[in-house]
């Protein structure tokens, strides 16, 4: 574990930093030998911490050494330690404190986190490149946000004045915080829809706002009793044709490191045949990942 090299990593990502959220270390990738438990995120003045494997106590105080050394030389006041190897994966504030009300800001659009929940802090910054192209091609536009979680994708489409977005997720503590979301921005909800249903029982309600001029389809890779994605995926691309409009383009993401890209193209190819793919979206660069093909895969299709 080469801790020098993390030194200089850090300080060459943290130049530029601002209230803007940032990776400013990436070893899930396995790009940097040794790494491939850590994660570090810049939060404004917070410093968020992710380790996914148990290390040897002497290179994790070490490490934390280091971060505790790094902290003064840039904007950061709070060091927050994740251990997502744990069992409900807890966090702890190892310098500092952590505030009520905390927010990531990505593109001047802000999301609510809480960085003490469990798992998942309710914001993904992989997905960043994903809502900037939907930001991109939103406008006067009927959008469909499939697995919409806490609606990032929603708060992009509403950003480039989407016409209407209806957000799908079984999950009504996680619309409950997307709805929460626009609020924070500011963002009128008249023309947003919130729908807390299975997706694959519950195809009459998309049908109820169709046809979408933009559909996103960015499943959990596994959700127990709900959703496993080498064999659900299918079930939808079955049926997106029924709700499409003449001129639609749809964003179909897959976060498996086990499946590559073929396996979406193919459905499409067999099940979708009105539907061309047109092109992958480069992921973010501070993403770095030594097999593309086990990373984020954000994939784009349109039948015009």
């Amino acid at each position: 574990m080469n801790f020098s090299t993390l030194t200089n990593i850090l300080e060459n990502n943290s130049k530029a930093l601002s209230s803007e959220f940032k990776r400013i270390f990436h070893g899930r990738g396995n790009y940097y030998e040794g790494f491939n438990f850590l994660t570090i995120d810049s939060i404004d003045t917070i410093l968020n911490v992710a380790f996914y494997n148990k290390i040897d106590i002497n290179d994790e105080d070490k490490l934390i050494e280091i971060l505790l050394k790094f902290i003064k030389q840039t904007r950061h006041k709070t060091i927050n330690l994740q251990r997502r190897y744990l069992s409900k994966a807890p966090s702890e504030v190892i310098y500092g404190t952590i505030e009520n009300n905390l927010y990531a800001i990505e593109n001047d659009i802000k999301f609510n986190i809480d960085l003490l929940s469990f798992q998942n802090n309710g914001y993904f910054p992989d997905m960043k490149k994903g809502r900037e192209f939907i930001k991109s091609i939103a406008k006067d536009k009927k959008v469909l946000n499939l697995f919409a979680y806490t609606c990032g994708f929603s708060l992009s489409a509403v950003k480039a004045n989407a016409k209407s977005v209806f957000n799908m997720d079984m999950s009504k503590g996680a619309l409950s915080k997307g709805r929460a979301n626009h609020h924070l921005n500011n963002f009128s909800t008249s023309n947003i829809q919130f729908g807390p249903y299975n997706i694959l029982k519950s195809f009459s309600k998309i049908k109820k706002y169709a046809p979408y001029d933009i559909i996103i389809i960015d499943p959990p890779t596994f959700q127990k009793n709900s959703f496993e994605v080498n064999k659900d995926y299918v079930k939808i691309i079955r049926r997106i044709e029924e709700v499409v409009s003449s001129n639609c383009t749809i964003l179909s993401c897959l976060n498996s490191p086990f499946l590559d890209q073929k396996f979406i193209i193919d459905l499409f190819n067999e099940h979708c045949p009105s539907f061309t793919f047109k092109n992958r979206l480069p992921n973010c660069e501070e993403f770095i990942c030594i097999d593309e093909n086990k990373s984020l895969k954000n994939l784009v299709f349109k039948n015009y």
